[in-house]
């Protein structure tokens, strides 16, 4: 009992040097990471965006323009999904026949876009060395099909005899997931060019 707690003050700072060091090497690598999906995202065609979505996802990514494209993917996955699901409650509610015809007529789109996202995230997983170009141009192919559904699918939108809320509040979601879409092409298609 006779031991007593005595401060040692090299022990201390040394302890100090060693927290705020590794404190340091920390917010590096973030800041590294960060940037670095800031310079990829200037590939986009929508860049602003591009860096909000997957900015957040920064410390997964770290610096692989293969991460930063899967991670683009599952993003517009999601939203494609989320998007899918309130059009289909909407189609439910009290519309007219036009509207719930052009809605039915997107979700089926976007099922297909849903599939096409769905593969293309598969065979990121399945990139190699042999069959890299094989899997690669089908990644390309759906994410390519992708987008032209999710642009088939505003058509169903366009002219008057459209509600101005449904109509407003469709085109921007589904515009959101071209442009998510869009920009997961284009990191993809980076991806491809410096790794060919």
């Amino acid at each position: 009992m006779g031991e007593s707690f005595k401060f040692n003050h090299h022990h201390f700072l040394t302890s100090l040097l060693v927290i705020i060091a590794m404190l340091k090497s920390v917010h590096t690598t973030t800041t590294t990471n960060t940037e670095f999906v800031k310079s990829s995202c200037t590939f986009t065609t929508y860049p602003r965006l591009c860096f909000s979505s997957l900015s957040t996802h920064a410390s997964l990514i770290q610096t692989s323009p293969k991460i930063m494209a899967h991670a683009a993917l599952n993003i517009t996955l999601a939203s494609a999904k989320a998007t899918s699901a309130m059009m289909v409650r909407l189609s439910n509610s009290r519309l007219k026949p036009r509207e719930i015809s052009a809605m039915r007529d997107c979700v089926e789109e976007l099922g297909d876009t849903l599939e096409e996202l769905r593969k293309s995230i598969g065979e990121m997983c399945r990139l190699s060395g042999s069959n890299y170009e094989v899997y690669m141009s089908d990644i390309q192919t759906w994410v390519s099909a992708a987008l032209t559904d999710v642009n088939t699918c505003t058509e169903g939108f366009e002219g008057d005899d459209m509600n101005g809320k449904v109509k407003v509040l469709v085109r921007g979601r589904i515009l959101v997931i071209a442009h998510l879409t869009s920009n997961a092409l284009a990191l993809i298609n980076h991806f491809a060019s410096i790794h060919g």
